[in-house]
């Protein structure tokens, strides 16, 4: 990566001067809202805001399977949220239910640990009437559930205590039921058809849910109970339970996703086991990060963990599923870009990623999926509706810029890694890809990748602002396609660029020279046809007719980020994304206030996604910004420290930071998401300039800075091949960075920068 060697500054609005009086756009509504609505055949991909439901959700995850509750550990007992078992876009539990004597029990508390990994909720009885006389005190039964995931499904340990002095007599019964919906059918869409549903006794202390799905497939639910209850039907268990002073009673359920129950009440134990198990063994092959500021550390554990609770085993490696509830599948763009986030970190997440979009890079033309040959999967999806065609996301490839993004993700991490193997493993599916970029992706020939959807089925927009109205003109006007965004062009750039690095490693000379040629003239054109004085940045898009979308975006730092865009612009883009129309207090909005549709509470044009702003950042701080970028990762740690469980969501509103407030959340955003929780680690690997070069066995850490807030940084099990560092970064009041090497195994050395080409300071040798 090339960097500017000057410390350029540029001017950071304080949070007091974040926004100056409203404009009249500020109200949000563009010109004529309702006539741009989505149409009929967009609004089945629209996720509709039906309010918020009326208990707080909590979410668990193990591979394939996701579950959503609410935060007394029901299912569906309150209105306003996804709830449910899923498993491959089905809902396997609709209704999960838990009553004291037929009334819901108090609250006492609720969390999901630390480490994702199961789900505690602690409630009591509230007080019992029976013939107008109180039959049980409130407070006198505590009960405990313990929720976790595992192999396709959901395990409950459920536990009954009398904390009274007196025998307790009581009926609890277990609610639940089924409507096996696909998630879109979740998501709001509507079937003029289903399947048949019906449910069985297998035994005193089991029962089945089947649906009969119009693509012929049986899903089932297999639910049991132990002990068995006192009495079961085929949507409610009972137990009459009688408890002495002080005794406790178990009660162990499964909801097995597919059929698949465990053998005995043993497995909730040994699974629970398992799953620490497999914890451990993942944070064995990454890096540890900790810090001065207890806030950031916890933001930080809590990014980690929602990492690796959305690492999915595939049948081609792990890969991190987008977000829940959503996206919890296999997405192109989000993949790589949590990867790329998360290289300097656990590189071995871009192997699955790599891999896994690799086998199912496209192969022939399909209209309906937006198929071309050599490009990358944008979605997938293997649900009732995408098998019957009812939606087009079974394999869709409706992504301009996954393709280029693709290539990125496996140049980056082969100069991270020195794996050179895989990069010839994966050679011919680089070049497919950068075929389709000359080929497909650029229809017209005019030396930019663009997109149209080639029915009306596929997604009007395909960059990762994909809303029907995320590419527009200055007068708030849709832009008519085909359209080339800006951010494609700049990915573009890069994969050539690092495609020719690649290519030279495996001994392709000459194609590295036609690479390297290809991306200097992309450069070239791209100054000519995408800069724009009147907005002092880079258009957002060129549309049909090669006009330009003279719009103030976050789309222009993705320039910097690939490193296409000039120095003298890169400084003015700079300035601009850090000046107050863009820079909300809460990080970097996606379109500046002041534009036509800007709309802080939209879901791409004026939000705020912390994704966006790390890859900018990373921009800045490759020419040099370095205040800039601590500006941006002081804005978004602060608005972490709000969030529930310091848990960075998908995005949140663009709203002004005021003080004594927090942001202003997203109502339908997805929490965890993977590239919002992987975003931090990006921030850090910008800040501290983190390079790694394997010929010559060494980690630099170039031009380094360390966040005020963070005081300390620590880095643990930081890989250069199989060798392994632990250091410790400083930074006093007057900006003096101190380095403390404090372990290193094998062959490796960690050098600080301060000037690439006058002084360098190797701290270790051989360890």
């Amino acid at each position: 990566m090339s960097r500017n060697k000057s410390n350029r500054t540029t001017h950071i609005p304080r949070a007091s001067e974040s926004a100056p009086a409203r404009h009249a756009q500020d109200s949000g509504a563009p010109p004529d809202a309702g006539a741009d609505a989505p149409q009929a055949h967009e609004l089945q991909f629209y996720i509709p805001a039906t309010g918020p439901p009326s208990r707080p959700r909590r979410t668990l995850k193990h591979d394939d399977t996701f579950a959503v509750f609410d935060s007394h550990g029901d299912i569906g007992a309150t209105a306003g949220g996804p709830d449910g078992l899923f498993d491959h876009d089905t809902r396997y539990l609709s209704h999960l239910e838990l009553l004291i004597e037929g009334a819901q029990p108090l609250l006492l508390d609720s969390a999901i640990r630390d480490d994702n990994l199961s789900f505690y909720v602690d409630l009591t009885n509230p007080d019992i009437f029976r013939d107008e006389k109180i039959a049980l005190l409130k407070d006198s039964v505590y009960v405990s559930r313990t929720l976790y995931l595992k192999d396709g499904s959901l395990r409950e340990r459920l536990e009954v205590s009398n904390q009274s002095a007196e025998e307790v007599r009581l009926n609890l019964s277990i609610g639940f039921g089924n409507d096996f919906a696909d998630i879109f059918e979740v998501r709001g869409v509507r079937r003029a058809q289903r399947g048949r549903a019906w449910a069985q006794l297998l035994a005193a202390g089991a029962v089945a849910l089947y649906y009969r799905g119009l693509d012929g497939v049986l899903r089932e639910t297999a639910l049991s109970f132990e002990p068995d209850p006192s009495l079961l039907v085929d949507s409610v268990a009972t137990y009459s339970l009688r408890l002495a002073p002080r005794q406790a009673q178990t009660i162990f359920l499964t909801a097995a996703s597919r059929g698949r129950l465990p053998k005995s009440t043993q497995s909730f134990f040994n699974g629970l086991t398992g799953l620490h198990r497999e914890l451990k063994a993942a944070a064995g092959q990454s890096a540890h990060v900790e810090t001065a500021d207890p806030t950031l550390n916890q933001i930080l554990w809590r990014s980690t963990a929602d990492v690796r609770m959305l690492l999915t085993k595939t049948a081609d490696g792990s890969y991190p599923y987008a977000g829940i509830p959503w996206y919890s599948t296999t997405f192109g763009r989000d993949g790589i870009i949590t990867a790329l986030q998360m290289l300097w970190f656990d590189p071995s997440i871009a192997i699955g990623v790599l891999k896994r979009l690799a086998a199912h890079q496209a192969e022939d033309f399909d209209a309906r999926a937006d198929s071309e040959p050599g490009k990358i999967l944008h979605e997938m999806r293997d649900g009732e509706m995408a098998a019957l065609g009812e939606v087009p996301f079974g394999l869709y490839y409706g992504s301009v810029d996954s393709t280029p993004l693709f290539v990125i993700l496996a140049g980056y991490y082969a100069r991270r890694t020195g794996d050179y193997a895989l990069v010839r493993e994966l050679w011919p599916a680089i070049e497919r890809a950068l075929a389709w970029i000359d080929g497909p992706g650029d229809p017209d020939g005019d030396g930019f990748v663009e997109y149209a959807r080639h029915t009306e089925q596929g997604l009007r927009n395909q960059g990762w602002k994909d809303s029907h109205d995320s590419v527009f003109h200055a007068d708030g006007r849709l832009a008519d396609g085909p359209i080339a965004l800006v951010e494609a062009q700049a990915y573009v750039y890069a994969a050539r660029r690092l495609a020719a690095h690649c290519a030279r490693e495996l001994g392709l000379h000459a194609r590295a020279e036609e690479l390297a040629r290809a991306a200097e003239a992309l450069r070239v054109r791209f100054e000519e046809a995408f800069w724009c004085e009147e907005i002092g940045s880079y258009a957002l898009a060129l549309d049909g007719e090669k006009k330009q979308c003279k719009v103030r975006t976050s789309n222009a730092g993705h320039a910097l980020y690939a490193g296409i865009a000039q120095p003298d612009r890169a400084q003015r883009v700079a300035d601009g994304l850090l000046d107050s129309r863009f820079f909300s207090g809460w990080g970097l909005r996606t379109v500046a206030r002041g534009e036509s549709r800007y709309n802080p509470m939209s879901y791409h044009n004026g939000s705020i996604w912390p994704h966006d702003n790390a890859l900018i950042a990373h921009g800045l701080g490759r020419y040099g910004f370095k205040e800039g970028v601590a500006a941006i990762f002081e804005s978004l740690t602060r608005a972490a420290s709000y969030m529930e469980a310091r848990r960075i969501p998908e995005l949140y509103c663009g709203f002004r930071r005021r003080h004594g407030r927090g942001p202003t959340l997203y109502p339908a955003a997805c929490s965890p998401q993977a590239w919002a929780a992987s975003a931090p680690f990006l921030f850090i690997q910008t800040m501290l300039g983190l390079e790694f070069d394997h010929k010559a066995r060494q980690i630099r850490l170039v031009n380094p800075s360390v966040p005020l807030s963070a005081g300390e940084i620590v880095i643990r099990n930081l890989s250069l091949g199989e060798a392994r560092v632990d250091l410790a970064l400083k930074q006093d009041a007057r900006s003096a960075i101190s380095l403390h090497v404090l372990r290193t195994i094998g062959d490796v050395q960690v050098s600080l920068v301060f000037d690439p080409d006058v002084r360098e300071h190797p701290l270790t040798t051989k360890g």
